[in-house]
Parts: C-alpha cells; sequence; structure tokens
C-alpha cells in the first residue's frame, strides 16, 4: 500500500516539475487520475477559439451591374428585381460548374483561383481547399424572395478529395442590402472515423448580371474529425450570364394570297392573319361560324 502511494506521489511530483502549476490550475483531481494527459477543458476552449471563423462581416450596400454599368442597388432596384435576376442567373447555369476565387473586396478580382480553410484533420493541421462548385438544382421557394439551390462543392485537403454528400443551400433575399446564401450543413468523409460537417454562410454585396459574377463575404466552419474553418472574400464565377438565352419568342412571317388575289404577310406578333383557315407556324385557325 506504502508503495503504490510512494508511485503516485513521485508521479504527480515529475508533473509539477514538468508542467508547472499551470497543469493543476486547468485541471481537476478527477482530471489527473482519469487521464493526466488529455486537454483540459480550458485547453478545448483556446483551440475553439483559435480555429473560429472571423466574424461574418455585412455589406452596407449591394453593387449590380447590368448593360455594363454598375449601380448601388438601393438607388433604383427593389428585393424582387435582385430576386428576379438571380433567379434567372442561377436557372440559366443550372447543372452547370461554377468557378470560386479568393478575391479582393473593393475591386472584384480573383487573387487566387480557390479559397483557403485552415483545418485539423485529426492530429494534423492542414488546409482545404474550394475552388469549384456545381449547381445540381434550381427550386423556387413557396415565398416570392427564396431560391433553393442543391450545390456541390468541390472540397479537397492535403492533396484528397473526400466524398461529401450535396449542400441544401438557401438563397434568400429580405431586401435590396441583405442577400444571404446558406444551408444547414453537408457531411464530408474526411477521416477514418466519423463525418465531418460543413457549414457555410455567404453574404452578397456584387451582381454583375453581365458576366454572371456573385461576389461577397463568406464563413465557412468545419466541425467534428476534421475541424476548422475560415472566412474572406470569394467570387462565384458562372459561366452564363443573366440575360434569356436566344428566346424564340416570335414566330417566323409567312406569305399567303387572300381571295382578291394580293400577297399578304401574316403578323408575326399575333399569328393571325385575314384569309380562312390560314396555317401560321404549326397553328392551324379555323374561323367560327355563327349559328342563327
Amino acid at each position: 500500500m506504502l508503495n503504490k502511494i510512494s508511485h503516485k506521489v513521485l508521479f504527480l511530483s515529475s508533473l509539477l516539475l514538468i508542467s508547472g502549476c499551470e497543469y493543476f490550475r486547468t485541471r481537476t483531481v478527477k482530471d489527473i487520475l482519469t487521464d493526466p494527459f488529455a486537454p483540459s477543458s480550458a485547453e478545448y476552449e483556446q483551440q475553439a477559439q483559435e480555429h473560429q471563423p472571423e466574424r461574418l462581416r455585412s455589406p452596407s450596400s449591394i453593387v449590380v451591374c447590368r448593360s455594363h454599368q454598375c449601380a448601388p442597388a438601393k438607388l433604383s432596384m427593389s428585393k424582387e428585381y435582385i430576386y428576379n435576376s438571380l433567379l434567372h442567373l442561377f436557372d440559366n447555369n443550372n447543372y452547370q460548374k461554377a468557378l470560386i476565387c479568393q478575391a479582393d473586396a473593393a475591386s472584384h478580382t480573383c487573387l487566387e483561383n480557390y479559397i483557403t480553410l485552415p483545418i485539423t484533420s485529426g492530429i494534423t493541421p492542414t488546409n482545404a481547399y474550394i475552388d469549384h462548385v456545381k449547381i445540381t438544382d434550381v427550386i423556387i421557394g413557396k415565398r416570392a424572395n427564396k431560391i433553393k439551390l442543391i450545390l456541390n462543392y468541390n472540397l479537397t485537403y492535403g492533396g484528397q478529395t473526400p466524398d461529401c454528400t450535396p449542400s441544401q443551400s438557401i438563397l434568400f433575399a429580405k431586401n435590396v442590402n441583405h442577400v444571404l446564401l446558406e444551408d444547414a450543413g453537408y457531411t464530408c468523409k474526411m477521416t477514418t472515423i466519423g463525418q465531418t460537417t460543413v457549414k457555410t454562410v455567404f453574404a452578397i454585396d456584387y451582381i454583375d448580371l453581365d458576366y454572371g459574377y456573385i461576389g461577397g463575404y463568406y464563413s465557412i466552419g468545419l466541425s467534428g474529425p476534421a475541424y476548422g474553418g475560415g472566412s474572406g472574400y470569394m467570387i462565384i464565377r458562372l459561366p452564363k450570364n443573366a440575360y434569356p438565352l436566344a428566346p424564340e419568342l416570335q414566330a417566323p412571317k409567312t406569305s399567303s394570297t387572300n381571295k382578291k388575289g394580293f400577297s399578304t404577310s401574316s403578323s408575326a406578333n399575333t399569328g393571325i392573319d385575314d384569309s380562312s383557315g390560314t396555317t401560321t407556324g404549326n397553328v392551324q385557325i379555323f374561323p367560327i361560324n355563327k349559328k342563327e
């Protein structure tokens, strides 16, 4: 019995010499007896603060570019116009791959062809990268200011590409100064044990309808066996712009001869001709005889 007590006293004395008083200040007696080498709750909290992403900056005004002219949206636009423009932009780029880059918030130019997220995978510090996202589906929400998006982010880390589930995201246009893209979190298999949850928030402050660019401040956090995250300014570069993709809204003009022998052209806008039973495009117009 005395031998066991002496061994414990010797062990605690060696820990005191190595770690100093800080070791005992941040641990309880139960922590020391259970696992003396495990990090304390205070150390866990310090690690969480070190890896916590910076606060997301809220844009003061959204800049919208159209017809090669840029202006703050609050001067001459409504939230409905911004919502409709974004809906048309994402609908034109459905099933397309959009590039993501780290950018400068003032000039809206790319600095890197990806965004960097400092993370810790297991016990190994490393960086995660996102360079593009694929738009899988665009769904109009029940409310007139919400767009539901299914996004597949291309996330890599340490030269590896983990299997990730699609991100069910919501693009919400509250007003002309508040347009937010966020998700409830998607999971990635980044370690041999457990799943890592990735959550993204993207506050939009720049929309270029001519070139299909969307810029804003992002905050991305990881939780699980791989944890960490980062924040900054990024631009999503869509391959197509927000304008109609060559719509065929007018029927071709067709010439016909009426009863008097004069050649006439059917109206391209209405598709109606003076002659009875005229064929315009693929539509056959029949006269309706009034019954007496």
